[in-house]
């Protein structure tokens, strides 16, 4: 512990040193250091809080060993890890050369400021992380922000200038190297980042604390942490669009929710929202909730509430879940009365309602459908992004053993997406969290981001092998589903595509190539923003835009060319879509007002299958 202690306070004292005389607004008195015995007392907390953890964790290894093991998940991201860029000599020699120029250009920086001493320096290479004054008033701390930069560009251009690789396996390479150069950024350590210094000597390092306290929750429940996790509570503050549970099965809950105008349209809505997350995405905060939006636009909808995977669910596969679509599609026309009904399927769902539809259509049932609106979803995998770069043999035998039960934890799939933006999702939750021990914000959407699901080991693996990687459903009765084979080309429902233009999930191009293999009607359009806000757009936010162009054109490229801007949110021209498919309506009677008289509900929404943890 002495040694900790005499550590602190040489870092401290060093900071100290450097800060006085370099940050900006900084006074002749320089800051106060805690001495020796503050830091001594401080590593006797930090030790007592880590001694604490690990019986802990002993306890819990010896009552069950838990579902999740981050070690595992290292193993995971060795498979897309597979090198490095061999050194090139010539491009060594170019970084070399361009390593001098900026040691060059910082030292000049700094010595010749004259009249401008004390102002931080403008620095040849600008990166978000380091926006900071703080990495510019010392030469150190200048240098070692610049020459990382320089370094991890000269990494990836390495990746570009090997030969031999194909497409793939250099975007393979390419997100490997810029993970590896990511999480090596000077800002994630305590000793490398003069902000985290200044905080603990501000603080006294207390920051340092509660980070360390932070850490350890995420470790004990093997999962990064974005939000407060008290903030929100299911039914009380999110998804609360008031509802019931009508019907029930083992793979999943159906809501109907309750209307709220006067006449609603006579073809109900069933949506189908991804089973690799919570259904609430659709239903958060009151100015956020897509289904409460639709509810008050005259819409009779139902959603679907996806079961999360336990032990009991080991063989469900692909089968199971269209035949709960079909099963949910005829529970809502027997219920109302009604011949169709719209749909929504959203990302995964989105794939698997248009292998519904495609079934439909084969056993000639298209007619249950009225319409289908797709929002994010993909069928044509060639283009389908970052997440292709985890998808090889070695990954998903790798996958496979991370499921021994049936069924794979949610968290794994939470660590995978949120490599895909690390950055964003992962350091810089780091750098808050643990080492400047910020405190957590309250926002709904990362809150669901983190509510994670697990799923059906046996049809994960599918999913991946065969559309992921061998991109299988575009090709006519390659695959079949419920004994019938999967023909896209056979649906002539009209079809509504939404896609983000930022998404990394679905690329905007990927969602597109859907267009490619329909008949019907169809109408692509383009949202502003990713795979979340892209689609959690409410109108009275204005945030955003949406493009709108030719669903018919030959290629996405020439879409774009051609298409048309408008501010705001899309949903508006969703619901005119739907409409003049057909505007018929009528008064929300009888079963329309879901657990009224003579109508038997299981619970009240959002039910319980999507608290089931």
């Amino acid at each position: 512990m002495d040694g900790f202690a005499k550590l602190m306070q040489f870092q401290a004292e060093a900071a100290r040193d450097m800060f006085g005389q370099f940050l900006p607004g900084a006074g002749a008195e320089p800051p106060k250091v805690p001495d020796i015995n503050h830091w001594t007392e401080l590593g006797g907390r930090v030790n007592a809080m880590w001694t604490d953890f690990l019986r802990h964790q002993t306890d819990k290894a010896r009552d069950q060993a838990a579902a999740f093991d981050p070690a595992q998940f290292a193993t995971l991201m060795q498979g897309w890890a597979k090198s490095l860029p061999t050194v090139d000599m010539k491009a060594q020699q170019k970084a070399w050369g361009e390593g001098l120029a900026i040691w060059d250009s910082v030292m000049k920086g700094f010595t010749g400021r004259g009249d401008e001493a004390g102002e931080a320096s403008e620095m040849p290479k600008t990166d978000r992380r380091f926006a900071d004054p703080a990495w510019r008033a010392h030469p150190a701390y200048a240098l070692l922000h610049q020459m990382y930069l320089m370094l991890s560009e000269y990494w990836l251009s390495t990746v570009d200038s090997i030969d031999g690789l194909d497409r793939e396996q250099r975007e393979s390479l390419r997100f490997a190297t810029r993970a590896m150069t990511d999480a090596m950024s000077p800002d994630h350590f305590l000793m490398t980042n003069p902000v985290v210094l200044e905080k603990t000597m501000a603080t006294g390092g207390e920051n340092l604390v509660k980070g360390l306290r932070n850490l350890i929750e995420d470790l004990k429940k093997g999962q990064l942490t974005h939000t407060d996790p008290d903030a929100f509570t299911l039914g009380e503050n999110i998804a609360t669009t008031p509802g019931k549970v009508i019907h029930q099965t083992d793979l999943y809950q159906l809501i109907q929710y309750s209307p709220s105008t006067d006449s609603v349209l006579e073809v109900p809505l069933v949506i189908f929202p991804p089973w690799i997350n919570r259904f609430y995405i659709l239903d958060l905060t009151a100015k956020k909730s897509f289904i409460k939006w639709a509810v008050d636009q005259g819409i009779t909808v139902f959603v679907v509430s996806w079961k999360s995977a336990d032990e009991s669910m080991a063989d469900v596969v692909w089968d199971d879940y269209i035949r709960a679509q079909i099963e949910a599609i005829d529970h809502v026309r027997e219920r109302l009365g009604v011949p169709a009904v719209h749909t929504i399927g959203y990302c995964v769902a989105g794939t698997t309602l248009a292998a519904t539809l495609a079934i439909l259509a084969r056993r000639g049932e298209a007619d249950r459908v009225k319409s289908a609106t797709f929002f994010t979803a993909q069928v044509d995998f060639e283009k389908s992004g970052e997440l292709k770069n985890l998808i090889d043999d070695q990954q998903l035998e790798t996958v496979a053993k991370l499921s021994p039960q049936g069924y794979l934890d949610g968290r794994y799939l939470a660590a995978t997406f949120n490599m895909l933006r690390g950055k964003d999702l992962i350091w810089n939750y780091v750098l808050n969290n643990y080492l400047l021990g910020e405190d957590y914000p309250a926002f709904d959407l990362l809150h669901w981001n983190g509510d994670v699901t697990n799923l059906p080991a046996k049809w994960h693996g599918d999913y991946l092998r065969n559309l992921y990687r061998d991109n299988k459903l575009v090709v006519p009765d390659a695959l079949r589903a419920d004994g019938t084979p999967i023909d896209l080309t056979r649906i002539e429902t009209p079809v509504y595509i939404q896609a983000g233009r930022e998404d990394h999930i679905a690329p905007a191009e990927s969602v597109w190539r859907f267009t490619r293999h329909l008949k019907g009607d169809t109408t692509f359009l383009l949202a502003g923003s990713g795979h979340i806000a892209g689609v959690i757009n409410h109108p009275d936010a204005g945030k955003y835009q949406y493009w709108l162009g030719d669903s018919g054109a030959d290629t996405f490229d020439d879409y774009v060319d051609g298409a048309e801007e408008h501010p705001g949110s899309w949903w508006p021209h969703w619901v005119e879509w739907l409409r003049a498919i057909d505007d018929a309506e009528v008064k929300p009677a009888g079963k329309r007002r879901p657990g009224g008289k003579g109508d038997k509900a299981i619970e009240d929404a959002p039910g319980s299958y999507v608290k089931t943890r």
